[in-house]
């Protein structure tokens, strides 16, 4: 997958993406990440790229020019007019399931705004999703981005080792993950739960499912209406699905 990230601070994006899993997956051509800097595109011989809005207020506007020519660039280079995501607080939240929608395809653009935000008109050429990571405002898009490339990248098959890591973590079926433990047995008289020592996968598989659903109610309750349950399973929780 081909993730084409726009931005005017391409070193920051680059840097927390050259290591761990994505690094790695890099490294193995699973991944291709770019950042193009959006400031080779402006016309502005001090490689200005934003100016104050129409009507007033406060802060400055990213241009439409230079970002428009800095998404055509890559849309030129690859032959075609892959999905761009820009991520705004306007947008819906990002979610697992719109991780796994986006790792579906082959290419995709993320646009990374500044200041006051981005100029509406280059918007409305360019953008076919806007995104939110949270109810927050942050001070450019570049941490959003690289939080959606790190979440998508993991439904890439072949990027996570172990298949089953990226089917059993949290979110998955509407559900936290459960619980987990590692040696030793006893940490400061805290004891590994005995079912897991059993050796019996079928009532570890039992636990863990009843520790998810259990622990989604505690946590995330306003999840467990959309997780995946069973008959029995919505009859033994219907307190909590009402």
């Amino acid at each position: 997958m081909n993730f084409h990230i726009l931005t005017l601070f391409p070193d920051m994006v680059m840097q927390g993406l050259s290591t761990s899993i994505i690094g790695r997956a890099k490294d193995r051509g699973l991944l291709s990440i770019e950042a193009v800097n959006i400031r080779d595109y402006t016309l502005e011989r001090h490689k200005k790229v934003d100016d104050y809005p129409y009507g007033g207020g406060a802060g400055m506007l990213m241009q439409a020019q230079p970002v428009y020519d800095a998404w055509k660039s890559v849309v030129d280079r690859i032959g075609y007019k892959p999905r761009t995501v820009y991520l705004t607080p306007q947008g819906p939240t990002f979610t697992q399931p719109m991780a796994k929608d986006l790792a579906q395809e082959k290419d995709l653009i993320l646009l990374c705004g500044h200041y006051e935000g981005v100029d509406e008109r280059v918007l409305e050429e360019i953008v076919t999703d806007y995104v939110s990571i949270g109810d927050y405002v942050l001070t450019g898009g570049e941490l959003p981005a690289m939080v959606m490339v790190d979440a998508i990248s993991r439904m890439v098959p072949g990027v996570l080792t172990n298949d089953e890591s990226g089917s059993t973590e949290s979110f998955e079926g509407n559900l936290l993950e459960y619980p987990q433990y590692s040696r030793p047995e006893e940490w400061m008289g805290k004891k590994v739960p005995s079912i897991l020592l059993s050796g019996d996968h079928k009532k570890v598989d039992e636990w863990r499912r009843e520790q998810a659903i259990l622990r989604t109610i505690e946590r995330r309750p306003d999840l467990l209406k959309k997780a995946e349950l069973t008959k029995k399973e919505q009859i033994r929780y219907q307190e909590y699905l009402l």
